[in-house]
């Protein structure tokens, strides 16, 4: 058990970084799920893209700073394409989306010339940052962590501008938002382009972090990405936009630092994917578990009555 402890805290500054930029993926997968009802898969496309476009742009000379959000702009021309072809063509939103993941992954390939890159040599927008050779991870914890607070100030703002309440609207009933005046089209392709723009700009980061981008590097990001938002949201809660928007984000620190804790007990790499599915049932089943025992015990009660 100590040894299995100490495992553990060793862990938790590589897996503190990874969670807090692989949180813009799940803020990149919770805001068409759950800000518009948009089911939507182009951000396991769209994460792959962003690494692929800031690695181009990094060995063609172009900074890290302004490779990222070279990064964000090619991911929201994807998520634009999976909102055109959604409203253009009434194709059903989760086949849109894997359409244009699936056309993704020919154009990462394109993009690189090769399935993996390494970026050894180029300079990070770790770098810029560095608190010494030793503290690689805490300069991803501090840098990442002022992204998150940024992200989080901005969009909060947004929520809750005129727009923003629009698009929220978009998403609780299109019908009624149209019929008060409300562009719907406007609102999905502002929502689902800026999604996919967060999980490019994810991919981008990831790539600076390890030194590296693969075409592969989406695979299973949807699933990791769903189960940290279920956690985040079954301990805030979606009752305020304020508590919606934080949940992708506490979310994934808590669901990396599970994995963290599975892998120091000694559970496979290979396992993991058990892991993460139980932890998806988990925190999809305790919501409905939890109203079934209030319902038993209301009865229970009435019967004692």
């Amino acid at each position: 058990m100590e040894e299995m402890f100490s495992i553990f805290v060793s862990m938790v500054p590589v897996t503190l970084a990874q969670s807090l930029i692989l949180s813009f993926a799940v803020l990149a997968v919770m805001i068409p799920f759950r800000i518009l009802a948009f089911a939507d898969l182009t951000a396991e496309g769209a994460y792959p893209l962003g690494g692929a476009a800031c690695a181009v742009a990094m060995l063609a000379g172009i900074p890290a700073y302004l490779a990222v959000l070279i990064a964000f702009a090619v991911g929201t021309l994807a998520g634009l394409a999976t909102a055109f072809i959604h409203l253009k063509f009434r194709i059903h939103t989760l086949l849109a989306g894997i359409l244009v993941t699936t056309m993704l992954y020919s154009i990462n390939l394109r993009l690189l010339g090769r399935p993996n890159v390494p970026l050894f040599r180029e300079t990070k927008l770790f770098d810029y940052v560095s608190f010494g050779p030793q503290t690689a991870n805490l300069s991803r914890i501090v840098l990442v962590g002022v992204l998150v607070v940024l992200v989080l100030i901005a969009l909060s703002y947004w929520f809750r501008t005129e727009r923003g309440i629009a698009m929220r609207a978009v998403g609780d009933n299109p019908d009624m938002a149209e019929a008060q005046g409300n562009n719907v089209n406007r609102a999905i392709y502002l929502g689902v382009g800026t999604a996919s723009g967060f999980a490019a700009f994810c991919g981008s980061l990831m790539v600076q972090s390890q030194s590296f981008v693969d075409v592969n590097m989406g695979l299973g990001l949807l699933i990791n990405a769903l189960a940290a938002l279920m956690i985040g949201e079954t301990i805030l809660g979606r009752r305020s936009i304020g508590r919606q928007l934080a949940a992708p984000f506490l979310g994934s620190i808590i669901y990396y630092q599970l994995i963290s804790l599975c892998l120091a007990a000694g559970l496979a790499p290979s396992d993991l994917k058990i892991a993460t599915g139980a932890f998806v049932l988990l925190m999809l089943g305790l919501p409905i578990l939890r109203k079934q025992g209030r319902g038993e015990r209301l009865a229970a009660d009435k019967v004692r009555e």
